[in-house]
């Protein structure tokens, strides 16, 4: 069905809209696992010359099963997720104003797939009060077309949903913005007056299991993924 015929009724309509749903579901099922077979071809690839520079650098990937990958490099981990839902965008949403979804209204209708930011830290010593970061959040619709709304590096190069579509060379490319972006993403110390004042318990917990609360902007503004100077 076009996008410009209406369902006429409600039997027609559920077959309509489930179908689209499948379709776009299984595009960004597909394109999660090209994320896990690059993930991992660009860590076997690197991984050998890595250590041979430092031995003590951390680069590998665990799959963790059908809808999340692990990839840890250096002080940090990335983590890739698959939402199994459809969403569609806000109609005051940008993407909602342009011509490409103007002229066909099903193009909205998208699958997410979102990266995280931690500490490689926070799980080495279970610091389960640590912090990440959503660093980018990877929407996929039914031709393929993508769309991210992110930070910095991530976010402002790859937002031309008309244009973006995913493919081998696109999502190493997403891959490797992830890292960069996380690798110049600093840990900052935590303003004083935030950490001037412990409690008896608090120091004790900190004696006991060093989980003080750790992330790399804790106390900080986070400022719009639009922003350059984020």
């Amino acid at each position: 069905m076009q996008d410009s015929q209406q369902p006429a009724n409600t039997i027609e309509a559920l077959v309509y809209k489930a179908s689209l749903k499948q379709d776009v579901y299984q595009k960004t099922y597909d394109t999660f696992q090209q994320f896990k077979r690059l993930i991992k071809e660009i860590v076997d690839t690197n991984k050998a010359g890595v250590k041979a520079a430092n031995p003590k650098i951390a680069f590998s990937y665990e799959d963790q099963g059908e809808f999340e990958i692990t990839l840890k490099f250096g002080g940090d981990v990335l983590i890739f997720l698959m939402h199994t839902n459809i969403f569609e965008f806000p109609r005051d949403h940008e993407v909602m104003k342009t011509t490409y979804i103007k002229d066909s209204p099903n193009r909205s209708y998208c699958g997410m797939i979102t990266i995280f930011n931690f500490l490689a830290d926070s799980f080495n010593y279970n610091r389960l009060s640590d912090v990440g970061y959503m660093i980018g959040r990877i929407f996929i619709n039914k031709d393929l077309h993508y769309f991210i709304e992110g930070k910095r590096e991530i976010g402002m190069l790859y937002n031309n949903f008309q244009t973006a579509v995913i493919t081998h060379e696109s999502v190493r490319q997403l891959i490797e913005s992830a890292m960069l972006y996380t690798l110049n993403f600093d840990l900052l110390t935590p303003p004083y007056e935030n950490m001037k004042e412990v409690s008896v318990a608090e120091i004790q917990s900190v004696l006991e299991n060093l989980p003080m609360r750790t992330g790399k902007r804790l106390g900080y503004r986070f400022t719009a993924d639009t922003d350059p100077g984020n």
